[in-house]
């Protein structure tokens, strides 16, 4: 009787170590979660700006396919496109007194500046031309062409203007030309993601993404400040 007490006692005592040796979360452990879910995995593809995402077949491999030649030409020409955007922000301190527009423009400044070079990582990394001209002749595209401007960019006459300009009038040419600006930059995501097979690749894709959003946001700043500013003549 003794000993089938001291046995009991053991296994009882065993029990207990055990209880308190073993993971709390070991029912709910990965391997047993698994074995009791057997259901397929859900594989989403994000869609772009404004289109809802997709939902792929369980089968769908997680590899994207090589860039296309538009990612290249959208990296390219929006270098260019942020370095005007740059250009027109470092004439701020000198053309104007606005504590609003100064803020705005050393944010913008800031933002691009980095985005300028990230850009130019993604195409160093890959083999490609940092920028789309002939080397020596920045004015001529691959093909020997006059090089256009991206969308939205000011052209030369537009710059000048905003150059010529101070205080007041330097605020209203600046706020408008950089929403034509931002508004070409939309004009290029778009693009972008309407050409089939491009847009596929993580980073540009993230990248493109961030700045639609970014630059959206902007525009409805530069707006209300356009609106102030027009109600503030009027008085």
């Amino acid at each position: 009787m003794r000993n089938f007490r001291s046995a009991s006692g053991s296994i009882a005592l065993c029990a207990a170590l055990l209880a308190v040796c073993a993971p709390s979360d070991f029912l709910s452990s990965p391997l047993l979660a698994q074995q009791k879910d057997s259901s397929p995995p859900v594989v989403v593809q994000p869609g772009a700006p404004g289109k809802p995402s997709k939902t792929l077949p369980p089968s769908t491999k997680g590899t994207l396919p090589p860039r296309s030649p538009a990612d290249v030409d959208f990296m390219q020409g929006m270098i260019m496109h942020h370095q005007q955007a740059v250009e027109m922000t470092a004439l701020i301190p000198s053309h104007t007194a606005n504590k609003d527009l100064q803020l705005l423009g050393a944010k913008i400044s800031s933002s691009q500046s980095s985005e300028i070079k990230f850009m130019q990582r993604w195409l160093a990394t890959r083999g490609e031309p940092i920028s789309m001209a002939m080397p020596g002749m920045p004015s001529m595209d691959k093909s020997g062409h006059p090089m256009a401007l991206m969308p939205g960019m000011l052209s030369s006459e537009q710059m000048d203007a905003l150059r010529k300009s101070k205080g007041a009038e330097f605020d209203q040419l600046f706020l408008t030309g950089m929403i034509q600006h931002h508004n070409g930059a939309l004009t290029m995501v778009k693009d972008l993601f309407d050409t089939a097979g491009a847009g596929q690749d993580a980073d540009l894709f993230n990248f493109a993404t961030d700045a639609d959003n970014t630059q959206r946001a902007e525009i409805k700043i530069m707006e209300t400040m356009l609106e102030k500013k027009s109600s503030e003549e009027k008085q």
